[in-house]
């Protein structure tokens, strides 16, 4: 790519307002593409374009991340830098994976930030945890971004360039004046040291990311842990415990700088401090119903013998005639046990043919 054809793609990202980072990584993306053919990207046609493309995601295996950032970066190119009416530009399509981050407990975080070594990468690591900041919005945090009296970090840097307050809690607070009272920069609170380790009173620019990112390397290596662990990753797990907190969802995505929420809910899947509560309190609030008594019977009134008695009384002056049943028929007095019976007593017809047995013909039997 050709020292003209860079500096016009990095003039129109720049007039249309692209980070910094984004126009490294598009130019980065276009000169690939260049070397790839041995040819001025200029001077390639569409099924040119169209075949690396195919390259990449068959044969080099370039993951959907990968890819979009491909994608944008020739859109981009043959859109603006040097205009062509290709139908492929239109018809690409990145798809987008929402795959679920890896995410540190606070032990994990709390062991991990303990074993880096050098002063300036351990309060810069615990800066971006505690805070939620991404890489860059950490790197060039700047003095004057520090208010102390109300507790906030002005990040003025945030991606899509939009400003956001976050909080500034205390530990953070004396992470930082520590660290800064070791340089006294008047202008970068994580300066580049230079060399020597001596030039951060006097550097005009951060550190770079590769300072920090060694040194997460390395805490990691020394820690043993076997996630997926980046600078990113602090940020993630960050998201998760305040979210285990308690903190509001949408306080989450302000904090975070989302501009939308359904980004911020990514952090809902990575946390199940809340499903024993949301599990008591559904237990509570499904309890099943008890039976309740029809409104006609719980109104009438218990009606017993005695106030029949006396209702009728009150309306005829007399008492409520006793229905008499059948008498009851007598029976003959019952032999005590072990007396022997008297012969001589004569048995009634009557009992003896209830015994059930037939009646003998011809006399006795």
């Amino acid at each position: 790519m050709s020292t003209n054809l860079r500096e016009q793609m990095d003039q129109d990202m720049q007039l249309r307002g692209l980070s910094p980072r984004t126009r490294e990584t598009y130019l980065r993306a276009v000169r690939k593409l260049a070397e790839h053919f041995g040819k001025r990207p200029d001077r390639l046609s569409e099924d040119q374009v169209r075949n690396y493309l195919f390259h990449l995601k068959g044969e080099k295996k370039f993951a959907a991340s990968s890819m979009r950032i491909v994608h944008s970066a020739i859109k981009f190119f043959y859109k603006y830098t040097v205009p062509r009416e290709w139908n492929m530009l239109e018809m690409i399509r990145s798809e987008r994976q929402r795959r679920l981050p890896d995410v540190l407990t606070v032990d994990e975080v709390r062991r991990l930030i303990g074993a880096v070594r050098t002063h300036h990468n351990r309060a810069y690591l615990w800066t971006v945890y505690s805070c939620g900041l991404r890489l860059q919005e950490a790197l060039y945090l700047q003095v004057a971004d520090i208010d102390s009296g109300r507790m906030l970090i002005h990040v003025h840097r945030g991606k899509g360039a939009r400003d956001r307050y976050v909080p500034l809690l205390e530990s953070t607070l004396v992470q930082l004046r520590d660290y800064w009272n070791t340089h006294r920069n008047p202008v970068w609170i994580f300066p580049a040291l230079g060399r020597d380790l001596k030039d951060a009173a006097t550097a005009n620019r951060p550190m770079p990311r590769s300072s920090v990112q060694g040194a997460l390397r390395r805490a990691v290596q020394q820690v043993g842990l076997s996630k997926r662990i980046s600078i990113h990753t602090l940020r993630h797990s960050w998201a998760t415990h305040a979210l285990e907190a308690g903190v509001n969802l949408r306080l989450i995505q302000r904090y975070l700088g989302h501009r939308s929420l359904q980004t911020t809910t990514l952090y809902l899947h990575l946390t199940n401090e809340g499903e024993q509560d949301a599990y008591r309190r559904l237990n509570e609030l499904m309890t099943s119903p008890q039976p309740v008594p029809r409104q006609d019977q719980a109104e009438r009134p218990q009606v017993t013998a005695v106030a029949t008695k006396q209702a009728v009384k009150k309306r005829t002056g007399k008492k409520r005639p006793v229905k008499k049943g059948p008498a009851k028929k007598s029976r003959p007095p019952q032999r005590p046990a072990g007396k022997p019976a008297d012969t001589n007593q004569e048995v009634p017809q009557k009992a003896a043919d209830q015994d059930g047995l037939p009646e003998a013909k011809g006399g006795a039997a």
